[in-house]
């Protein structure tokens, strides 16, 4: 009997022990400090600028076409192609454009024919109308007849200058130096004149292009320096905006905005994926933060700041401008850690974890 109580003893004492160190546990557990949600300022945090993706385009793009119409008999290039001012690049049967330049010839030796006549009668009524055989009337028929003739072989010639002109408009070359971006037509087809064929970009001056929405349009005036960069290609070039369209697209509602490269990188082409990187002339000064890092009782906003020793104090910050859920602060020196979150549970001088610390 007194065996059974010695054990019974000795399993109460051996509970007690571990809910003792339990309960020691929890509490050293209690006495944490608490964790916090922060966030280090950097000098970055201040720069507002917008990003927009772009190509890189030439500034000169043409779109090429014959000035006579006919069926295409070659084309001695392809899309991608590099041409020199000069080359031909189509041709398109001439068959049709040489007859009408014989028809040309004709019709001009068909006024020069009626031309002569019409001189050889203006002569002779001359001569009559000076013997007084004709009177003036028939005088003035018959040089009314040599004008018009002389007027219908001026305009003979004209149209016969015209068709041979013609002759060299069958073979459509380049106007100057470049890469052939596009081509629409091919070998056999019949084109009209002026239908575009072809475009010719010239790569002698190389800009990107992006498109800029309406609320931003302030920030890309003409001049406008910007930073350039591309996803093949490693750093970023300088560039300025040339050009902004006057009128938005119909479909987007944004506006087409243009950047020369004045030193463009090595290995820059036609088609790469650019970034055009602009800073509002009007953005304000200051650091960023979360709204909820916003700590205010009275009229001066504050925020808690985490020391060295990991405990917290309040520093009042001037607000320079609120953006969604972002505001701007200033009085507070980059590098700094700031609660971010649950600022109003804080007591000035307690102790805190961050997620560095802890």
């Amino acid at each position: 009997m007194r065996k059974r109580r010695w054990l019974l003893l000795a399993a109460l004492m051996v509970c007690l022990v571990f809910l003792l160190s339990g309960c020691g546990k929890q509490a050293a557990e209690e006495e944490q400090p608490p964790l916090v949600k922060s966030v280090v300022l950097g000098a970055e945090d201040g720069a507002a600028a917008d990003t927009y993706a772009g190509t890189v385009r030439g500034r000169y793009e043409t779109n090429l076409s014959f000035q006579v119409g006919g069926q295409i008999l070659a084309r001695n290039v392809s899309v991608g192609s590099r041409v020199a001012a000069g080359d031909v690049l189509m041709v398109i049967d001439a068959k049709d454009v040489v007859q009408k330049a014989n028809q040309g010839d004709a019709a001009v030796a068909s006024a020069r024919a009626q031309l002569s006549l019409a001189q050889a009668n203006l002569s002779r009524y001359s001569e009559l109308y000076r013997e007084e055989a004709v009177p003036a009337a028939v005088l003035d028929q018959y040089q009314t007849s040599y004008d018009a003739a002389f007027a219908a072989y001026q305009n003979a010639l004209a149209e016969a200058a015209q068709g041979h002109n013609a002759l060299g408009y069958t073979n459509l070359t380049a106007g100057a130096s470049g890469v052939i971006s596009s081509v629409t037509a091919e070998e056999g087809q019949v084109v009209a004149a002026g239908q575009t064929v072809m475009t010719l970009v010239q790569t002698g001056e190389l800009e990107v292009e992006i498109n800029v929405p309406e609320n931003r349009l302030a920030d890309v005036p003409v001049g406008k320096a910007v930073q350039v960069s591309f996803w093949a290609l490693p750093g970023s070039a300088s560039g300025t905006v040339r050009e902004v369209a006057p009128m938005a697209d119909s479909t987007a509602r944004t506006y087409r905005v243009r950047v020369s490269v004045p030193q463009p990188p090595e290995g820059m082409e036609l088609g790469m994926t650019a970034s055009v990187s602009v800073t509002g002339d009007a953005a304000p000064a200051g650091l960023k933060l979360p709204l909820s890092a916003i700590y205010q009782t009275g009229d001066t906003p504050e925020v808690w700041v985490v020391g060295d020793d990991d405990t917290v104090r309040l520093v009042p910050v001037r607000v320079t401008s609120f953006d969604d859920n972002d505001v701007l602060v200033d009085g507070i020196d980059a590098g700094t850690v700031v609660v971010t979150a649950g600022v109003h549970r804080l007591e000035e001088g307690q102790r805190v974890r961050t997620e560095a610390s802890s």
